[in-house]
């Protein structure tokens, strides 16, 4: 792989330049304001663009170019569902949930759960927010980050390269969320097109390599027309005679089944309870919150071109006798490589464009991340328990030190991968330590926010019961009570075991959860203060929110019925 040439360090350069220019010159409008509130959440100083593209900023990373093309040379468009009906679930967020934490003045999700339901539930989910976000969130985008960019550049400097990251990253943070917010509208704009300009790249390669010259479009017809079953939204169920490989595709996407539950508890999960996503809404008002959510499903809608189809390029290729060194680097392969044997192939320019690009989506993606750990520590654990009384400077410097300590500490147990990720594979790694506690997550602010009964007992419960039953059917359930059961049907692995597909257990937990906390809930009182009070008025939108919504909608019911 060629390394950077001149031209690539200048656009790099113009990025970087651009993007502190920015940020330094928002920080210095905002320097005379003291407010946490203003500096943790840019209350009401957000646009519902800028609150769209923050959204997206911290949501794609290096786990998405990396593990998602890896994931679309695998399965091909079938993982596009994860974007696709992440726009869908962007329009419950926006239409139910963001009006009741907004009603009730939610300032972190920990704060929602102690107002719902008790201090007990509250400090729990801090304390696990605080250790998933830094040991799992920012080590692995750290980790995937650094690769992905020590790859593009030949393999060199990759603790030099995560060293630079942590830095830029800490420099955004600490403007505060004004300054995330708008800047990371430049990283989706750079985002966007560094990814758009790989995927051009990726598609004329296939139509060069099958002799149609140097056209795109030609090549995205080429890649229908060589592997339809790349393009397949629903992963057919194996059968006595699937291969491994069919078997495989199945247990990361197990066809309609995921619709039933998994897909959308993993969703509604990140895109409604999760910290570092809700916050961009959480300072401004209803229509704007509501229009910037849904502006991200719009974006969502566009990630799938750039994350996955140069995954599905790469596999085209790698089948028709190319990218076999690019794929199998030292003789290894591994589906992620995808991304990076295709990048390999950028003419001088594009390739700067693409540093610039992920370095974008890893740095907005750190910098959100930071920034609700900031939140969490300093307002639900800080400010409660070690100085009640603290001046609003007092916290907003409490926070800034709080960035800094939580991007070291991940940095340093990046430094020699000592959790693992690599080996696991970053979407795999992150994937499988929230995975295991979403259900419990989910059911417990669902039903805190829509059924008045739910009890801080039922809270924990329902907690505890959801992390064990993910355990008991991710690990144990074949052995202990069968592969075919009328819950589940468990598949054979590559080592000779059987497992059932991630996406199943995960709708068997939230089934198991919400009945346990229905069930320890009737043995509450039956009128509990706890109860947010709603009303119909709340969840009533804009004509201009509602074209929104059904323009979203339309556009994926016709992606569906174009890839069933």
């Amino acid at each position: 792989m060629e390394k950077f040439a001149t031209v690539d360090y200048v656009i790099f350069l113009i990025y970087f330049v651009v993007v502190s220019g920015y940020g330094y010159w928002i920080y210095k409008k905002q320097k005379s304001k003291s407010s946490s509130k203003d500096y943790f959440l840019a209350e009401g100083s957000l646009t519902w663009w800028a609150i769209g593209a923050s959204l997206i900023a911290s949501n794609i990373s290096a786990e998405q170019f990396i593990g998602m093309s890896g994931n679309g040379f695998t399965v091909g468009i079938a993982v596009a569902a994860y974007e696709w009906i992440a726009a869908i679930a962007l329009i419950i967020v926006a239409v139910w949930f963001i009006p009741v934490y907004l009603k009730n003045k939610i300032f972190t999700m920990p704060q929602f759960l102690q107002k719902r339901y008790n201090e007990t539930t509250s400090l729990i989910m801090a304390i696990f927010w605080l250790f998933l976000y830094v040991f799992v969130n920012l080590t692995s985008i750290l980790y995937l980050g650094a690769l992905a960019i020590s790859n593009l550049g030949g393999g060199e400097n990759f603790h030099l390269i995560m060293i630079a990251l942590a830095v830029f990253s800490v420099i955004i943070t600490l403007g505060g969320m004004k300054v995330i917010g708008f800047t990371d509208v430049i990283q989706v704009v750079v985002l966007i097109i560094g990814g758009f300009a790989t995927t051009y790249v990726a598609l004329t390669l296939v139509s060069e390599h099958f002799g149609f010259g140097a056209n795109a479009l030609a090549g995205f017809k080429q890649l229908m027309v060589d592997s339809p079953n790349h393009f397949h939204l629903i992963v057919d169920k194996p059968t006595e005679n699937s291969s491994q490989e069919e078997i495989n595709k199945y247990l990361m996407l197990p066809g309609l089944g995921m619709y039933l539950a998994g897909i959308w508890i993993v969703n509604l999960n990140y895109w409604g309870c999760n910290q570092y996503i809700t916050q961009r809404a959480l300072g401004a008002d209803l229509n704007t919150a509501r229009k910037g959510i849904l502006f991200a499903g719009f974006l969502k809608l566009l990630m799938p071109i750039i994350v996955m189809l140069p995954g599905i390029a790469a596999y085209v290729l790698y089948k028709n006798g190319a990218l076999q060194e690019e794929m199998a680097p030292g003789g290894n392969f591994n589906p992620d490589n995808a991304y990076s044997a295709i990048l390999g192939f950028l003419p001088n320019g594009m390739k700067g464009l693409s540093l610039a690009a992920l370095t974008a989506a890893i740095v907005a993606s750190l910098a959100g991340k930071a920034n609700s750990i900031a939140t969490i520590f300093t307002m639900d654990i800080y400010n409660k328990y070690m100085d009640k009384n603290a001046s609003e400077k007092k916290l907003i410097n409490v926070g800034k030190i709080t960035i800094i300590i939580s991007i070291v500490v991940s940095l340093l147990f990046t430094w020699d991968d000592l959790l693992g990720i690599g080996g696991a594979g970053g979407f795999t790694f992150i994937q499988k330590y929230t995975g295991f506690i979403s259900p419990g997550v989910f059911a417990m602010f669902l039903l805190g926010m829509f059924w008045k009964r739910t009890t801080g007992a039922a809270a924990i419960a329902g907690l505890i019961t959801g992390f064990v039953m993910s355990i008991v059917f991710n690990n144990y359930a074949p052995a202990w009570f069968g592969n075919d059961t009328f819950l589940y049907t468990a598949y054979p692995t590559a080592q000779g075991l059987y497992e059932i597909p991630f996406q199943i257990c995960m709708g068997i937990a939230f089934m198991f959860t919400m009945i346990v906390m229905i069930v320890v809930s009737l043995f509450g009182p039956k009128d509990n203060p706890k109860g947010l009070d709603l009303d119909k008025s709340m969840f009533k939108v804009e004509p201009s929110v509602l074209v929104m919504i059904v323009l979203t909608v339309l556009i994926v019911g016709a992606l569906y019925v174009k890839f069933w």
